[in-house]
């Protein structure tokens, strides 16, 4: 039998991995599609481009989009779905973006020049954008006004910050009671399937600070990275974002949803430089504040201060909504990176600047911007925060809709509700 749309998109972003090792972040697909792909020979990065092109006409053409796993061991489905015309047409739409995503970086596996704001525009859906210089400046006034101590701002702040720092030897123990309080929040607001789990661990020498990395099966394992002491102001987040109500959140409910009950086969691939990032990292930035109300920081302190974690909710609270102003420094230091040619070195100097950090996590930032797969990632928390926060406007049902169904920031663009 011929493979079907599905099926070739799979073995696409497979074989695209072999390129570019991890490119993709997770598979739990059909074994014998990766089984035949990485038994092949390595294919050439033009015939990668061909088939990506080849894909989106067979997606254009309404070509079949196949059940790969039913091809493999016919008659063994126990649950027979109807056709449904709406559901092929929004697949065939969330396919489209994610093969133009695939085949921008076949492209430029190719030789292709492509410019970085329309690479990342390609990729992720959302044209980048430099922010004013002036909107940084803003919130250091701001900043300097709750900072405690005398002296410049940035000694100040790196001071306060790195005087948070949530010791070694009690640093699974905080990551384990926000967890299970996370969990519980998600749980009656959205509601998880049965079985699921995550274990966290301690890791060094990665370019970010916290991955998940979804097996399969409802069960993920989260790495934080050790390299720069954690501070106790971002543990919280970070948690969120990785397990409840994030990454893994929307893994096994969509594992159940989309692949289990209604075998979109296309959600066992998660590849890096699709519109799928984008939408990803934006609710697990957003989630946080979902699920804990109006007063994040209160709840952060109730299992940090018993652990003898210094952590001061108000002042954590008032640093924060400054903090996300300054975001934008990092995506402006990688158009510095890849459209204005500047020395990463100089950039190193204006992300401590602008961001008011140490030089040691300036560099580990520019780090994450240098590297060839993550160079255009980071517009997936500046621009996906921002997208995904006006598609859910306060109301906790359109975040369940992000971690339920399949969706393009695109999508989101067209629904996000009229201010008030």
């Amino acid at each position: 039998m011929t493979p079907g749309v599905v099926e070739r998109y799979l073995a696409l972003g497979l074989a695209m991995d072999r390129h570019v090792p991890g490119l993709v972040d997770s598979y739990y697909g059909p074994e014998q599609i990766a089984a035949r792909v990485g038994a092949s020979p390595l294919v050439a990065p033009e015939h990668v481009v061909a088939e990506a092109w080849s894909i989106l006409a067979a997606i254009d053409a309404g070509e079949p989009l196949g059940d790969p796993d039913e091809r493999a061991a016919p008659g063994h489905r126990q649950l027979e779905i109807a056709p449904d015309a709406g559901r092929d047409a929004s697949r065939r739409h969330y396919l489209r973006a994610q093969t133009i995503g695939l085949l921008t970086t076949a492209r430029k596996l190719a030789g292709e020049p492509i410019a970085y704001a329309d690479e990342v525009e390609a990729c992720y859906g959302v044209r980048p954008r430099r922010f004013e210089q002036e909107e940084f400046e803003a919130a250091h006034r701001r900043l300097d006004e709750v900072v405690p101590g005398d002296g410049p701002l940035l000694d100040r702040y790196v001071s306060w910050r790195e005087a948070r720092t949530v010791p070694i030897d009690r640093l699974q123990a905080a990551i384990a009671s926000l967890a299970e309080d996370l969990r519980d929040r998600t749980r009656l607001m959205f509601g998880l399937p049965e079985g699921e789990r995550v274990e966290f661990e301690l890791v060094s020498n990665k370019p970010w600070s916290g991955f998940n990395y979804y097996q399969g099966g409802l069960r993920s394992r989260v790495a934080i990275n050790t390299d720069l002491p954690v501070f106790s102001t971002s543990l919280g987040p970070l948690v969120a974002h990785e397990a409840y109500p994030g990454h893994h959140t929307e893994h096994v409910r969509k594992e159940v949803g989309l692949l289990r009950r209604n075998r979109c086969w296309e959600e066992s691939i998660v590849v890096i430089g699709t519109p799928h990032n984008l939408l990803s990292e934006g609710l697990a930035d957003l989630g946080f504040e979902v699920v804990t109300g109006p007063w994040p920081d209160a709840v952060v302190a109730e299992h940090l201060t018993p652990l003898g974690i210094s952590y001061d909710p108000e002042v954590v609270a008032a640093m924060r909504r400054e903090r996300e102003a300054l975001s934008g420094v990092r995506a402006n230091a990688a158009f510095r990176l890849w459209e204005d040619g500047a020395d990463p070195d100089a950039v190193i100097d204006e992300v401590a600047r602008f961001e008011l950090t140490s030089r040691a996590r300036a560099q580990k930032a520019v780090e994450f911007l240098l590297h060839p797969i993550w160079r255009s990632y980071i517009s997936c928390y500046v621009e996906g925060l921002a997208l995904c926060r006006a598609f859910v406007g306060g109301d906790p049902a359109r975040f369940a809709r992000l971690v339920t169904e399949q969706l393009t920031p695109r999508d989101l663009i067209d629904e996000i509700p009229p201010a008030r």
